[in-house]
């Protein structure tokens, strides 16, 4: 099952038209095609966003045109995990396994957000990688070069799950900011599933500061999935960390 030309020509037509509020950035959804993969057949949706000059995709499995609990992934670019297989994070190792999560599904969605090296770009996080050879954490190096911790918007990924009319999803991820962002943003997140993958001995060091000092849901917090203890979780370490 995919989505129909019927459905394909509604959504273009409501994101054309849709109204945002000022306080929200509404991206366009511009064409819908399909994708056969090597992990099955998906389609593809390109949406470009007037709020960062970017083009953003959506990968679908299925109809989740008015759908709850649509198994879902927002996921930022990483062109040194995703395309050249860097050992240095999980990124790759997170795509892969959200693709065969939702092909075993049979309906669900990837956001591929444009937001390389937690949004300070590719160059800029290249320059990270080089302050993290001599010793720098990935945290730490991102403050180095002037960039805060984490630089992403997920508002971007919200206005993207309204265009395609997800009711509510079920988030793969170990993030609980992505969380909390995506929730502020008005997205009903039923149930988190962990997205744990086995670390490389160069990316150990770069998941253990991500739960040190991002609050990622590793160790005894990876199998939380509950969506109101997460954000209690996640208030806690803000509170713990200003």
């Amino acid at each position: 099952m995919k989505l129909t030309e019927e459905q394909i020509s509604m959504l273009l037509d409501a994101s054309e038209k849709q109204v945002c509020t000022t306080d929200e950035c509404c991206v366009q959804l511009v064409a819908i095609a399909n994708l056969p993969s090597r992990f099955g057949d998906f389609q593809i949706c390109g949406f470009v966003s007037p709020c960062d000059g970017k083009e953003h995709t959506a990968i679908i499995k299925g109809d989740i045109v008015n759908k709850t609990g649509v198994v879902t992934r927002v996921h930022s670019e990483c062109l040194t995990g995703d395309v050249m297989g860097s050992k240095r994070c999980d990124c790759r190792d997170q795509l892969l396994e959200s693709l065969k999560i939702i092909e075993k599904e049979g309906t669900g969605v990837v956001l591929y957000l444009r937001q390389e090296g937690r949004n300070i770009g590719l160059t800029e996080k290249i320059k990270a990688y080089a302050l993290q050879d001599e010793g720098l954490d990935t945290i730490d190096a991102n403050i180095h070069l002037g960039y805060q911790p984490d630089e992403r918007d997920y508002g971007i990924a919200a206005n993207i799950l309204k265009n395609l009319k997800v009711k509510s999803i079920k988030l793969l991820t170990n993030n609980p900011e992505k969380i909390h962002q995506l929730r502020s943003a008005g997205i009903q997140i039923d149930e988190r599933i962990p997205l744990i993958v086995e670390p490389s001995e160069y990316s150990r060091a770069y998941l253990e500061t991500k739960a040190k000092k991002s609050g990622h849901l590793f160790g005894e917090l990876a199998s939380t999935t509950t969506i109101h203890q997460i954000e209690e979780i996640h208030e806690r370490f803000e509170a713990k960390e200003s």
